[in-house]
């Protein structure tokens, strides 16, 4: 994603000059999270040092390693879902595919399409006992947890959440074994379902105060740009920020394709579990979906995506899919604000998004 300020700007530039501008810097080169900044790019065209804990986590059934950073390479080996490791580079592959060109570096064993990888970390977190009346935002922190129907590694297992999802913490509760583990409570079924309070970050109020409250709402504006693939925010009609997406698609059991022109961000949650249809024919079941802004009554909205990481072509239910972090920088831009002891906010009004084909 590419986040610019007004200041930037001595005039409004025209969209055409901002996609081209963006397309020949970062945006056209590298996904988020990676961010490319002065001295880490490698003479190899690749980073160096760019996170010295930064690690990867499969998102598809399987993924192959390459020994070079094509699909034309020779394959050394594989790694399947949930499989964890380090990324010690980050470069532009060939032409194929044309929508994400990026590539990691595995270690030090070969190289994989970044499209169903998730850069992730492990960090630990100290366990908050004064979880606030109504609960408390937080993040995942690792690669993954799983939650459990009671406290303890012997729990019944409930659902894996993945890095960067968001979930309602209500309490903190200790194990048989006396080890700390959160109390959450699933916003769609309304169970509470409990998980190591270390692998869990409590996101503070301040993180989550508005971006740029001093501009009127009326000089606000989302466009979404099918063809392109990619969200822009304007200011003023001054663009401020851009990320790449993957909105609707048409898959076998129907067309799912984002619905084209006007919209309001009107609902906002910064966690929901989102489920439909079945898991054995296009359904979905995905807990902790992070910084949800609704655009229709249907349910479209924009939102973080911790299942693939290959923003640039259509393929979700209608949905714009972002980076967690884009998602999270347009939820704190957009109107209606939602307070972080609130679980939701919904108005009948907000910031107006554009959806063009």
């Amino acid at each position: 994603m590419t986040e610019l300020t007004s200041a930037t700007f001595t005039k409004a530039i025209s969209r055409r000059d901002f996609l081209r501008l963006c397309g020949i810097g970062l945006f056209g080169l590298f996904q988020p999270p990676i961010v490319k900044a002065a001295g880490l790019v490698s003479p190899t065209g690749g980073f160096r040092d760019v996170f010295p804990d930064q690690q990867g986590r499969v998102m598809d059934e399987t993924i192959t390693i390459y020994d070079s950073p094509s699909f034309d390479g020779k394959s050394l080996r594989y790694y399947w879902r949930d499989g964890v490791f380090p990324i010690t580079d980050v470069v532009v592959g060939g032409d194929e595919p044309p929508h994400n060109r990026i590539w990691y570096r595995v270690g030090d064993e070969g190289y994989a399409h970044s499209g169903a990888i998730q850069p992730v970390r492990t960090a630990l977190n100290e366990p908050m006992a004064n979880i606030p009346e109504g609960g408390q935002l937080a993040e995942v922190t690792v690669p993954y947890t799983d939650s459990r129907w009671e406290p303890g590694r012997n729990g019944l297992f409930a659902y894996r959440y993945y890095y960067e999802t968001t979930h309602w913490v209500i309490g903190l509760v200790y194990a048989p074994d006396g080890s700390p583990w959160y109390s959450l409570l699933d916003d769609k079924w309304e169970y509470e379902f409990f998980v190591p309070a270390a692998h869990l970050r409590l996101i503070s109020p301040e993180e989550l105060t508005p971006i740029s409250p001093d501009v009127p709402a009326n000089a606000k504006r989302l466009e979404v740009l099918i063809p392109e693939q990619v969200l822009i925010a304007y200011e003023w009609e001054i663009p401020v920020f851009m990320a790449r997406v993957a909105t609707g698609a048409k898959f076998r059991d129907g067309n799912y394709e984002t619905p084209l022109g006007h919209h309001i961000t009107y609902h906002k949650r910064p966690s929901r579990h989102m489920a439909a249809g079945n898991l054995a024919n296009n359904g979905y079941d995905l807990p902790g979906v992070p910084w949800i802004c609704y655009i229709t009554e249907s349910g479209i909205s924009l939102h973080g995506t911790y299942w693939h990481n290959n923003f640039g072509r259509p393929r979700s239910h209608g949905c714009i899919n972002l980076s967690p972090q884009a998602a999270k920088w347009v939820f704190r831009w957009t109107l209606p604000h939602v307070p972080p002891e609130e679980q939701m906010v919904y108005k009948r009004d907000g910031t107006a998004i554009d959806i063009i084909e």
